[in-house]
Protein backbone atom coordinates (compact mmCIF):
# COMPACT_ATOMS: atom_id res chain seq x y z
CA UNK A 1 0.00 0.00 0.00
CA UNK A 2 1.11 3.55 -0.76
CA UNK A 3 -0.14 6.05 1.81
CA UNK A 4 -0.66 9.75 1.14
CA UNK A 5 -2.36 12.31 3.34
CA UNK A 6 -3.19 15.84 4.36
CA UNK A 7 -1.71 17.37 7.52
CA UNK A 8 -3.81 19.93 9.36
CA UNK A 9 -5.70 20.74 12.52
CA UNK A 10 -9.36 20.62 11.44
CA UNK A 11 -9.93 18.82 8.17
CA UNK A 12 -13.65 18.13 7.94
CA UNK A 13 -13.85 20.69 5.10
CA UNK A 14 -10.99 19.11 3.16
CA UNK A 15 -11.05 18.76 -0.60
CA UNK A 16 -7.89 16.67 -0.84
CA UNK A 17 -9.10 13.25 0.30
CA UNK A 18 -11.98 13.12 -2.20
CA UNK A 19 -9.80 14.53 -4.99
CA UNK A 20 -6.95 12.07 -4.59
CA UNK A 21 -9.19 9.08 -3.84
CA UNK A 22 -11.01 9.72 -7.13
CA UNK A 23 -7.70 10.28 -8.91
CA UNK A 24 -6.28 6.99 -7.64
CA UNK A 25 -9.43 5.16 -8.79
CA UNK A 26 -9.28 6.78 -12.24
CA UNK A 27 -5.64 5.72 -12.61
CA UNK A 28 -6.35 2.19 -11.42
CA UNK A 29 -4.08 2.63 -8.38
CA UNK A 30 -5.99 0.36 -6.01
CA UNK A 31 -3.02 0.15 -3.63
CA UNK A 32 -2.97 3.96 -3.09
CA UNK A 33 -4.78 5.45 -0.08
CA UNK A 34 -5.27 9.06 1.01
CA UNK A 35 -5.92 9.85 4.69
CA UNK A 36 -6.56 12.95 6.79
CA UNK A 37 -3.80 13.51 9.35
CA UNK A 38 -5.39 15.72 12.00
CA UNK A 39 -3.12 16.74 14.87
CA UNK A 40 -3.96 19.33 17.56
CA UNK A 41 -0.40 20.66 17.76
CA UNK A 42 2.52 20.64 15.34
CA UNK A 43 4.63 19.11 18.12
CA UNK A 44 2.66 15.89 17.46
CA UNK A 45 4.10 15.66 13.92
CA UNK A 46 7.02 13.27 14.72
CA UNK A 47 4.65 10.92 16.54
CA UNK A 48 2.30 10.97 13.55
CA UNK A 49 5.15 10.00 11.24
CA UNK A 50 6.12 7.12 13.50
CA UNK A 51 2.55 5.82 13.69
CA UNK A 52 1.84 6.06 9.95
CA UNK A 53 5.18 5.09 8.43
CA UNK A 54 5.83 4.61 5.60
CA UNK A 55 4.18 7.62 3.96
CA UNK A 56 4.64 8.32 0.25
CA UNK A 57 3.54 11.96 0.15
CA UNK A 58 1.83 14.61 2.22
CA UNK A 59 -0.05 17.87 1.72
CA UNK A 60 -0.04 20.51 4.45
CA UNK A 61 -2.79 22.99 5.20
CA UNK A 62 -3.52 25.67 7.81
CA UNK A 63 -2.29 26.23 10.43
CA UNK A 64 0.89 24.20 9.77
CA UNK A 65 2.28 25.51 6.48
CA UNK A 66 5.00 27.44 8.29
CA UNK A 67 5.10 25.55 11.58
CA UNK A 68 6.06 22.26 9.89
CA UNK A 69 9.23 23.67 8.35
CA UNK A 70 11.59 23.05 11.31
CA UNK A 71 10.65 19.35 11.18
CA UNK A 72 11.88 18.95 7.59
CA UNK A 73 15.36 18.06 6.36
CA UNK A 74 15.34 20.46 3.44
CA UNK A 75 13.35 22.94 1.39
CA UNK A 76 12.90 23.12 -2.36
CA UNK A 77 13.43 26.55 -3.94
CA UNK A 78 9.64 26.97 -4.21
CA UNK A 79 9.26 26.69 -0.44
CA UNK A 80 12.33 28.84 0.18
CA UNK A 81 10.96 31.64 -2.00
CA UNK A 82 7.48 31.52 -0.44
CA UNK A 83 8.48 30.82 3.16
CA UNK A 84 5.79 28.17 3.59
CA UNK A 85 5.28 24.49 2.76
CA UNK A 86 2.15 22.77 1.50
CA UNK A 87 3.74 19.64 0.00
CA UNK A 88 6.16 17.23 1.66
CA UNK A 89 8.13 14.74 -0.41
CA UNK A 90 9.35 11.63 1.39
CA UNK A 91 12.74 10.84 -0.09
CA UNK A 92 14.18 7.34 -0.58
CA UNK A 93 16.85 8.04 2.04
CA UNK A 94 14.18 8.85 4.66
CA UNK A 95 14.58 12.62 4.56
CA UNK A 96 11.66 15.03 4.23
CA UNK A 97 11.76 17.90 1.72
CA UNK A 98 9.22 20.73 1.69
CA UNK A 99 7.77 22.24 -1.49
CA UNK A 100 5.16 24.90 -2.23
CA UNK A 101 2.60 24.16 -4.94
CA UNK A 102 0.17 26.87 -3.74
CA UNK A 103 2.42 29.38 -5.47
CA UNK A 104 2.11 27.54 -8.78
CA UNK A 105 -1.64 27.01 -8.39
CA UNK A 106 -2.45 30.62 -7.57
CA UNK A 107 -0.23 32.08 -10.27
CA UNK A 108 -1.62 29.88 -13.04
CA UNK A 109 -5.23 30.32 -11.94
CA UNK A 110 -4.83 34.10 -11.76
CA UNK A 111 -3.31 34.26 -15.25
CA UNK A 112 -6.10 32.03 -16.59
CA UNK A 113 -8.72 34.29 -15.01
CA UNK A 114 -7.20 37.51 -16.33
CA UNK A 115 -7.18 35.99 -19.81
CA UNK A 116 -10.81 34.89 -19.49
CA UNK A 117 -11.92 38.38 -18.50
CA UNK A 118 -9.53 40.05 -20.99
CA UNK A 119 -8.06 42.02 -18.10
CA UNK A 120 -4.46 43.26 -18.01
CA UNK A 121 -2.06 42.14 -15.31
CA UNK A 122 -2.91 44.47 -12.40
CA UNK A 123 -0.26 46.93 -11.32
CA UNK A 124 -1.34 46.87 -7.66
CA UNK A 125 -3.07 44.34 -5.41
CA UNK A 126 -4.31 44.02 -1.85
CA UNK A 127 -3.76 40.74 -0.03
CA UNK A 128 -6.14 40.07 2.85
CA UNK A 129 -4.41 37.90 5.45
CA UNK A 130 -0.87 37.04 6.47
CA UNK A 131 -0.64 33.22 6.69
CA UNK A 132 1.15 30.65 4.56
CA UNK A 133 -1.31 31.02 1.68
CA UNK A 134 -0.71 34.78 1.66
CA UNK A 135 3.00 34.16 1.27
CA UNK A 136 2.38 32.05 -1.82
CA UNK A 137 0.23 34.85 -3.25
CA UNK A 138 2.99 37.39 -2.54
CA UNK A 139 5.58 35.32 -4.37
CA UNK A 140 3.31 34.79 -7.38
CA UNK A 141 2.40 38.48 -7.64
CA UNK A 142 6.05 39.48 -7.41
CA UNK A 143 6.72 37.04 -10.25
CA UNK A 144 4.23 38.69 -12.61
CA UNK A 145 5.24 42.25 -11.70
CA UNK A 146 2.26 43.20 -9.53
CA UNK A 147 3.08 45.23 -6.44
CA UNK A 148 1.01 44.47 -3.38
CA UNK A 149 0.04 45.68 0.08
CA UNK A 150 -1.00 43.49 2.99
CA UNK A 151 -4.19 44.03 4.95
CA UNK A 152 -4.22 42.56 8.44
CA UNK A 153 -6.07 42.86 11.72
CA UNK A 154 -2.66 43.35 13.34
CA UNK A 155 -1.44 46.83 12.44
CA UNK A 156 1.69 46.38 14.54
CA UNK A 157 3.21 44.34 11.70
CA UNK A 158 3.31 47.43 9.48
CA UNK A 159 0.35 46.37 7.33
CA UNK A 160 -2.81 48.26 6.56
CA UNK A 161 -5.63 47.45 8.89
CA UNK A 162 -9.18 47.23 7.62
CA UNK A 163 -10.13 50.66 8.95
CA UNK A 164 -7.52 52.26 6.67
CA UNK A 165 -9.01 50.99 3.40
CA UNK A 166 -9.95 54.29 1.81
CA UNK A 167 -11.66 54.92 -1.52
CA UNK A 168 -8.33 55.88 -3.05
CA UNK A 169 -6.65 52.70 -1.83
CA UNK A 170 -9.42 50.41 -3.06
CA UNK A 171 -9.68 52.07 -6.46
CA UNK A 172 -5.93 51.99 -7.09
CA UNK A 173 -5.63 48.29 -6.17
CA UNK A 174 -7.72 46.51 -8.80
CA UNK A 175 -6.90 42.99 -7.60
CA UNK A 176 -8.01 42.01 -4.10
CA UNK A 177 -7.06 38.53 -2.86
CA UNK A 178 -8.68 36.96 0.17
CA UNK A 179 -6.01 34.60 1.48
CA UNK A 180 -7.67 34.30 4.88
CA UNK A 181 -10.16 31.54 5.83
CA UNK A 182 -12.93 34.11 6.38
CA UNK A 183 -16.11 32.93 4.67
CA UNK A 184 -15.23 29.23 4.66
CA UNK A 185 -18.02 26.74 5.36
CA UNK A 186 -19.80 26.65 7.78
CA UNK A 187 -19.30 30.41 8.32
CA UNK A 188 -20.72 31.20 4.90
CA UNK A 189 -22.15 34.61 5.82
CA UNK A 190 -18.79 36.00 6.93
CA UNK A 191 -16.79 38.23 4.60
CA UNK A 192 -13.62 40.32 4.90
CA UNK A 193 -14.47 43.76 6.25
CA UNK A 194 -13.55 45.91 3.26
CA UNK A 195 -15.51 48.89 1.85
CA UNK A 196 -17.20 47.04 -1.02
CA UNK A 197 -19.01 50.16 -2.22
CA UNK A 198 -15.71 51.48 -3.64
CA UNK A 199 -15.41 48.50 -6.01
CA UNK A 200 -16.18 48.66 -9.72
CA UNK A 201 -16.11 46.64 -12.92
CA UNK A 202 -12.33 46.98 -13.23
CA UNK A 203 -11.80 45.04 -9.98
CA UNK A 204 -11.09 41.33 -9.68
CA UNK A 205 -11.79 39.64 -6.35
CA UNK A 206 -9.86 36.40 -6.02
CA UNK A 207 -11.01 34.30 -3.07
CA UNK A 208 -8.78 31.40 -2.10
CA UNK A 209 -11.80 29.94 -0.30
CA UNK A 210 -13.52 27.28 -2.42
CA UNK A 211 -16.22 26.04 -0.03
CA UNK A 212 -18.80 27.51 -0.55
CA UNK A 213 -18.37 27.92 -4.30
CA UNK A 214 -19.71 31.49 -4.12
CA UNK A 215 -18.55 33.21 -0.95
CA UNK A 216 -20.03 36.28 0.70
CA UNK A 217 -16.85 38.13 -0.35
CA UNK A 218 -17.59 37.38 -4.00
CA UNK A 219 -21.31 38.12 -3.65
CA UNK A 220 -20.70 41.52 -2.08
CA UNK A 221 -18.22 42.42 -4.81
CA UNK A 222 -20.64 41.38 -7.55
CA UNK A 223 -23.19 43.89 -6.23
CA UNK A 224 -20.80 46.62 -7.39
CA UNK A 225 -19.78 44.99 -10.67
CA UNK A 226 -16.52 43.39 -9.53
CA UNK A 227 -15.36 40.27 -11.36
CA UNK A 228 -14.45 37.24 -9.28
CA UNK A 229 -12.69 33.90 -9.02
CA UNK A 230 -12.84 31.31 -6.26
CA UNK A 231 -10.07 29.00 -5.13
CA UNK A 232 -11.22 25.74 -6.74
CA UNK A 233 -9.10 25.92 -9.90
CA UNK A 234 -6.09 26.92 -7.79
CA UNK A 235 -6.77 23.90 -5.60
CA UNK A 236 -6.87 21.54 -8.59
CA UNK A 237 -3.68 23.01 -10.00
CA UNK A 238 -1.76 22.80 -6.75
CA UNK A 239 -2.97 19.22 -6.19
CA UNK A 240 -1.75 18.14 -9.62
CA UNK A 241 1.57 19.86 -8.94
CA UNK A 242 1.82 17.96 -5.64
CA UNK A 243 1.23 14.65 -7.47
CA UNK A 244 3.96 15.60 -9.93
CA UNK A 245 6.36 16.39 -7.07
CA UNK A 246 5.66 13.11 -5.27
CA UNK A 247 6.29 11.12 -8.43
CA UNK A 248 9.29 13.00 -9.80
Amino acid sequence: MKLYGLLGKTLSHSFSKKYFTEKFAALGLSDHVFELFEIPFIEDFPQLLDSKSPISGMNVTIPYKEAVMPYLNGLDISAQNVGAVNVIKFMSDGSLVGYNSDYYGFKQSLLNTLKTYAMPIPSQALILGTGGAAKAVMAALADIGTSYAIVSRDKSKGHYDYSELSEELIKSHTLIVNSSPVGTYPNVNDAPNIPYHFLGSNHLLFDLVYNPETTAFVQKGAEYGAKSKNGLEMLHLQAEKAWEIWNA
